[in-house]
């Protein structure tokens, strides 16, 4: 049956006015619409009815009561295969409507705007507009549903078309039933999308009542696979808005949590920084002006790791990074931007995946918290996305002797690489580079050890050196084998019960040592 009858009532309005003329003169569909829309199809010469006209009834309470009507919802929700309903339509004068074209008031860009107050909020919860796209998309076997001005041109060109479609026989001016399940489903999941935004929305407010945590994402694209080959994975939201892929190879699920360890790691650095990562850990941080000398710091910690890992870097890469890192197999490298020298040289390896950060609107997004699953559900934190506890060094001194302006500069490095290694974290470093890693161990002792074990391997002298601890030492032995190794100040949180053995032992080897009072656990 062709489409006689059409609603329209949009806040997107995008190729509105096309999509209505076509309708109604090519047509003949009959244009019912709302307030702005029914007003931007009049300047553009179309004839529509108000809403309010169609019903007898006038719009109510500023707006928010026009669509509630069974003349409205009994022309989405009546069957046309049902003598029952007909004859219940007839009786009471509702017409059939045939095309529903709604998309929702902009809760969630208004939400997202800084400043917007919870009465503001409010008032962009749209009730008439998913309550018409339900109505339509329960009886999508009659009614074709439109929320996404993308699709106007595919509801063109099967109305266009007098042919078999989708296993069923069209007339002019008509839709296939494969394309109205396609849409209905889209507005299912719209709707879905919408709800769970002020759900969220209302429970981080103190205005409103924290609760359930809801999130409905859209599918971005299949991954080439999980952990393992055998692990299917897919990624879901907009993270395209913030890596955008140059070359390489499809990204793996691994992939995606290095790239985002590698962000993170980077933001926290202002100078030219390099850095070299594995398995979200970092295996060497360096800094210079000249890119290839920092890249030369951070490589030199661990010669190692580096192969088939993740390069980061906070600056454009020059044809000069460029040749010393394709020397090594790499498997992402990420930058703000590159070079056309740089990429001609680093498009050689078809491989390698070359991605480009977009850092304001990847900084905007770490405000939003962490999301785990667990068993049975979700866990929500928020972000440790701030270096803490590197104000006023000099007033955290716990020990004899405060620390050289030299090994105050090693220390806020120190402290900012400790900040993404894996707990227990330690990390030996100098003012501009790392000199040694421990992570994930099961014990701090064993951190330090690693690091000092990963230092001799490289040919590195932690002499003078400084090491910067995640959290408190629980025992002296951590900071004693540090002590051995040359360190001569150490940075960590304190607060544990053996804070006063841990300090007698720094100042019994004249260590200068701060306590942040912030900890950086990473697990």
């Amino acid at each position: 049956m062709a489409i006689q009858r059409a609603l329209l009532s949009v806040s997107d309005k995008t190729g509105l006015v096309v999509f209505a003329r076509r309708l109604a003169e090519d047509f003949g569909v009959e244009l019912l619409s709302t307030g702005g829309t029914a007003s931007a199809l009049r300047e553009a010469g179309l004839e529509v009815q108000d809403v309010s006209d169609y019903t007898g009834e006038p719009e109510l309470f500023e707006g928010r009561l026009k669509t509630l009507h069974p003349m409205i919802h009994g022309g989405l929700l009546q069957r046309r295969d049902s003598d029952e309903h007909q004859a219940q339509a007839k009786k009471h004068e509702i017409p059939g409507i045939d095309l529903v074209v709604v998309n929702l008031y902009p809760f969630e860009e208004t939400v997202a705007q800084e400043g917007t107050t919870l009465a503001e909020a409010i008032e962009k919860i749209d009730i008439g507009g998913p309550s018409m796209l339900r109505s339509a998309a329960k009886n999508y076997s009659a009614v074709t549903v439109v929320t996404d001005p993308t699709d106007y041109d595919r509801v063109l060109a099967e109305m266009d078309e007098v042919e078999e479609l989708g296993g069923e026989s069209t007339t002019k001016g008509e839709t296939s039933l494969r394309l109205r399940e396609e849409l209905a489903l889209k507005v299912f999941r719209r709707t879905n999308e919408y709800d769970g935004a002020i759900a969220d929305y209302l429970g981080k407010c103190d205005q409103g009542t924290a609760g359930n945590y809801s999130i409905s994402l859209p599918l971005d694209h299949d991954l080439r696979y999980g952990d393992n080959p055998h692990q299917p994975a897919r990624l879901y939201g907009n993270f395209s808005e913030f890596f955008s892929q140059l070359q390489g190879k499809e990204l793996s699920y691994t992939n995606i949590l290095d790239i985002e360890a590698a962000a993170d790691l980077i933001l926290d650095f202002k100078r030219p920084t390099v850095g070299i990562l594995k398995h979200t850990n970092p295996c060497g941080i360096g800094q210079d002006e000249d890119l290839r000398k920092a890249w030369s710091k951070a490589f030199e910690t661990d010669r190692q790791a580096p192969f088939g890992g993740v390069i980061v870097c906070n600056r454009p890469i020059d044809e000069g990074l460029a040749r010393v890192i394709s020397e090594i197999f790499t498997d992402v490298i990420i930058a703000p931007e590159y070079l056309p020298e740089a990429r001609a040289i680093l498009q050689k390896k078809k491989n390698l995946r070359l991605m480009h950060m977009n850092e304001a609107a990847y900084r905007e997004e770490k405000k939003e918290p962490v999301v785990r699953s667990c068993p049975g559900g979700l866990m929500v934190m928020e972000r440790d996305h701030e270096v803490k506890g590197l104000e006023n060094l000099e007033g955290k001194v716990v020990s004899k002797r405060p620390p050289t302006e030299g090994e105050l500069k090693a220390m806020r490095f120190g402290w900012r690489v400790v900040k993404h290694v894996k707990s227990n974290a330690i990390v030996f470093s100098g003012a501009d580079r790392t000199l040694g890693i421990g992570a994930g161990q099961m014990s701090r002792v064993d951190s330090s050890k690693i690091a000092c074990w990963k230092a001799e391997q490289a040919g590195l002298s932690l002499q003078g050196s400084i090491i910067a601890s995640d959290a408190m030492f629980p025992f002296a032995d951590g900071l004693d084998a540090a002590i051995e190794a040359g360190a001569t100040a150490c940075i960590q949180p304190g607060g544990s019960i053996r804070d006063e053995e841990v300090i007698a032992a720094a100042d019994a080897a004249d260590i200068a040592m701060v306590f942040t009072g912030h900890r950086h656990f990473r697990h």
